[in-house]
């Protein structure tokens, strides 16, 4: 059986080779990567970073190995001590494989990172185009990607089989003169409809018309511009090896919580009873 495509992988690569900037919010994830780099005890000599940016992210790290985000990733199992998955695993149609691959990639105790778009991304843009469009034509159309949410994501590293697992979200709100501003940044970022399910034919001018008028409703500020919500979701873990720590059994401990604080430990009050009714 066929496995059903999200992407059209075409459409992306055009639509990437088309971005010019400005690439704000990849500057907001190199800095959050970078930030996160600093404080693990470690320094890596075999990094790799998969991405479509290679011009924005392949200065990341000194000698760092980069290659592109597709679905076989070109990468040698065990090579590497760290591994970046930057702004792409959302357009993966198999976000856990692309894991997966990045695990294998790893050496033991190697690190894993990444950032991506996450569900709460354009929640408002894609709230006024679903009620315009079903007010106007009685339907819905795949016109932004489904992006996943960080409690889907912390499942997909354990499922990929890394190692003390952590996922956590970083959000960023942006104003924007009108909704044609933020179409522009979306192409500037690459990030234009490239779903395999994507209407062909030309939107009706009276859709973003309608959109438009709902944004300005829903989500204007005082002053008039549109806000707009981007969710980055921050992915780490580490390929299993035998010397790291382990969590203790439940129940195992030998020292209690109040004596390592120094703390008076205070019983609580018996829980007070309620009279009976007459």
């Amino acid at each position: 059986m066929t496995t059903p495509r999200l992407t059209d992988r075409a459409a992306l690569l055009r639509n990437r080779a088309r971005a010019k900037g400005p690439m704000f919010l990849h500057d907001l994830a190199r800095e959050e990567l970078q930030d996160r780099l600093s404080v693990v005890n470690r320094t890596f000599t075999a990094p790799a970073i998969v991405t479509g940016f290679p011009g924005h992210w392949g200065d990341l790290l000194p000698g760092a190995r980069v290659v592109p985000d597709t679905p076989v990733l070109d990468l040698v199992e065990g090579a590497h001590d760290l591994v970046i998955h930057a702004m792409a695993l959302h357009w993966a149609d198999d976000p856990i494989g692309q894991l997966v691959q990045a695990r294998r990639a790893l050496q033991p105790d190697g690190l894993f990172l990444g950032v991506l778009f996450g569900g709460q991304t354009l929640a408002e843009l894609r709230a006024v185009l679903a009620q315009a469009e079903s007010e106007l034509r009685g339907g819905l159309s795949a016109r932004i990607l489904p992006m996943a949410e960080i409690r889907d994501l912390g499942a997909a590293l354990q499922r990929a089989g890394f190692a003390l697992p952590v996922a956590d979200s970083l959000r960023q709100n942006v104003a924007y003169r009108d909704l044609n501003t933020l179409f522009s940044d979306l192409r500037a970022m690459g990030e234009r409809n490239a779903l395999a399910a994507r209407p062909r034919q030309l939107t009706p001018r009276a859709l973003f018309s309608k959109a438009r008028r709902l944004y300005a409703g829903s989500f204007a500020t005082p002053d008039g511009a549109c806000m707009a919500g981007f969710e980055l979701i921050f992915l780490s873990g580490w390929a299993p090896s035998a010397d790291q720590p382990k969590p203790l059994r439940p129940g195992s401990a030998t020292s209690r919580l109040a004596d390592a604080l120094g703390a008076t430990e205070v019983p609580l009050p018996d829980a007070v009873k309620i009279p009976p009714k007459d």
